[in-house]
């Protein structure tokens, strides 16, 4: 039997961004009292993926990092847009980007790790 990999502190904090960010966007995009469907279609776009990402990162998934940062990318895009253009909106605006920032460091520390890190001489 094969021992189930042991999630690491850059795990957590990437399945939590995710989590953190789809949060976000559920609070951001949450239909007003008289809603429509675009309404519903805004929130399911914009929140289930990170939400699925970071569910699937914490079973185990081994892509969920690379597409959390594939997507971390947008999220920023989005967030400085918004920021920039709607001034109501710029806490949320700036909270996304920074999440966002978070998930593409959390999803890529490993890998820069692995290249950068200390190398054994010998």
């Amino acid at each position: 039997m094969s021992q189930p990999a042991t999630r690491t502190a850059t795990d957590w904090t990437l399945a939590g961004a995710l989590i953190a960010l789809g949060g976000l966007f559920c609070l951001w995009f949450w239909p007003a009292p008289d809603w429509s469907t675009r309404d519903l279609v805004a929130l399911l776009v914009f929140a289930a993926p990170p939400l699925l990402l970071g569910v699937a990162k914490l079973a185990g998934a081994r892509t969920a990092g690379y597409w959390g940062s594939v997507l971390a990318l947008a999220w920023f895009s989005h967030g400085i847009m918004v920021a920039w253009t709607r001034p109501a909106e710029l806490v949320f605006a700036l909270l996304e980007t920074a999440l966002a920032l978070v998930i593409i460091f959390a999803a890529n520390l490993p890998g820069l790790k692995g290249r950068f890190g200390a190398r054994k001489r010998g």
